[in-house]
């Protein structure tokens, strides 16, 4: 191909996203790179790059967070550009200044719009200089646990406690009253430390029952910036998506507009460029700016299953100082689409990690389904990093159909070896607040809620049949009954217990 965007690409990154970038590039004829930990040495994404290169022991800040051992295996392998996927390094500014710095292409926003839009509470004030709405709170962070009370008793309880340098639910912690809010702020700031190498945490007005919506905006570097749609990323745990979908059933025409534009003029107010999502909290017809995520979204399939677009590859074309081949008016997003999340998690235990080795898995496939995945058979899931093992993406013309075809697509899901959310994911979709589109940030916890009291229900039901079981054996013990004599007292009981587990599924 004597017209490529680029000679050679290193994805700094791992897994599933590894592979969906370099499937991008070779169909561009660009030859790809990957990097790896030790533990990653047999997996997939290395294989499926045209070479790899070791970068470290497990531990993420040992290898895949190391600046220095990236750039050295660009410089080894010859590449000429790199592209950072999500999560690690993905809105590191200082990381993306050095690979330009090295004299290769960042296949990302410039590290200048990373650093505005990276501070959420700079973001904030930009937002507020521009007229988007946002939600009630502190305009810079707060520095201890007295001026954290004195702000929360201003804005009013409850508050959400955030951490100002990154996302994903990490540092962030709900206070409902002034006696809650120490332990909160000392929690919150440990794990925004631990997770992005800043103890900042802001507050904000909690908003019991909002969706989540985002947008998907693209600019290049002529100063076109448009926006393809938005995603309902509202069905949650801890904070992080498991199901989103687009268009959201919550948005009328006017309001997506509205909401659309809004984030457009956000990011032309930063001077961004490339691939970014403006995240939004909706509640009854009024929607509030959340953050920029400065980079590929996990959940970017959605919006290509319902435009048409590769969005890696409009990324790539940026990068390479190519104007956009479109208008805002050319965007007319197609059918409905839905994304699950399908990771190696226990909903059980708190959808706590489930590492192990996976020793089968045949993925789902047939019309309208798409499925990016990391692993294989033989794939050991660690804790070294993000349990996620693949995302599950349907398209169909309406809405109920995208539905239908993502309850048969999970049921024919095969993995083995691990613990997945497959079960709970498929009984979301059954939930009639799903099915309505009448559902928001709470669906999961709740439906949490409704199953530990129908748990604590048949844990009582088995306790009084135990209870009654033994009662009845002691009067009967007495009656003259004697085994093996052919006599039976008039009425017997056994313990009554279900299962309700075998399969781990969760059930009405």
């Amino acid at each position: 191909m004597p017209d490529r965007l680029f000679s050679k690409v290193l994805v700094a990154n791992r897994g599933e996203i590894a592979i969906r970038i370099f499937r991008t590039c070779h169909e561009q004829g660009i030859d790809t790179v990957a990097v790896y930990s030790e533990a990653d040495r047999l997996a997939p994404h290395v294989a499926a790059a045209g070479e790899a290169y070791a970068i470290g022991p497990p531990p993420a800040r040992e290898s895949y967070l190391v600046i220095g051992n990236i750039l050295e295996a660009a410089r080894v392998s010859g590449a000429d550009a790199i592209h950072p996927g999500y999560g690690f390094l993905a809105e590191n500014a200082d990381f993306a200044q050095s690979v330009m710095d090295a004299g290769l292409t960042w296949i990302g926003p410039p590290p200048e719009a990373m650093r505005l839009l990276g501070d959420k509470t700079a973001a904030r004030k930009v937002a507020i200089e521009h007229h988007v709405p946002v939600v009630p709170g502190t305009p810079e962070p707060v520095a201890s646990t007295d001026e954290a009370i004195a702000a929360a008793d201003e804005i009013g309880y409850p508050v959400l406690l955030k951490a100002a340098a990154g996302g994903g639910g990490k540092g962030m912690r709900v206070v409902e009253a002034a006696e809650d809010m120490e332990a909160a702020f000392r929690m919150a700031s440990s794990e925004a430390g631990s997770a992005f190498g800043d103890e900042s945490v802001y507050i904000e007005k909690y908003i019991a029952r909002p969706r989540h919506i985002e947008i998907q905006i693209m600019a290049d570097s002529h100063g076109t910036c448009l926006w393809l749609g938005e995603r309902e990323c509202s069905v949650q745990r801890r904070h992080q998506k498991i199901i989103e979908e687009t268009p959201s059933p919550a948005l009328n025409p006017q309001m997506r507009k509205e909401i659309g534009e809004a984030a457009v003029e956000l990011a032309g107010a930063a001077g961004y460029v490339g691939a970014g999502t403006v995240e939004f909290l909706f509640e009854e017809d009024r929607f509030y700016f959340l953050e920029v995520n400065a980079r590929l979204q996990v959940e970017h399939p959605v919006t290509e299953m319902v435009t048409g677009r590769d969005i890696v590859l409009d990324q790539l074309m940026i990068a390479a100082g190519r104007p956009l081949d479109l208008t805002q008016e050319d965007i007319q997003p197609l059918g409905h689409a839905i994304e699950v999340r399908v990771y190696a998690e226990d909903p059980e235990n708190n959808f706590f990690p489930s590492p192990g080795t996976i020793t089968f898995i045949d993925p789902p496939a047939g019309p309208g389904v798409r499925h990016d995945s990391g692993v294989a058979a033989g794939s050991e899931v660690t804790l070294y990093y993000d349990p996620l093992i693949a995302k599950l993406i349907t398209w169909a013309p309406d809405r109920a159909h995208a539905i239908r075809r993502m309850q048969r697509a999970l049921d024919e899901y095969q993995i083995a070896g691990v613990t997945t959310i497959i079960p709970i994911l498929g009984e979301i979709l059954l939930q009639e607040s799903f099915q309505s589109g009448e559902y928001d940030t709470t669906i999961v916890p709740r439906m949490q809620e409704e199953r530990e009291e129908r748990q604590a229900d048949e844990d009582d039901d088995t306790a009084f049949f135990a209870a009654l079981s033994a009662a009845l054996y002691h009067t009967v013990s007495g009656s003259g009954f004697i085994p093996g004599s052919g006599s039976r007292p008039k009425c017997s009981l056994s313990p009554w217990v279900e299962k309700g587990r075998g399969d781990r599924q969760w059930r009405r």
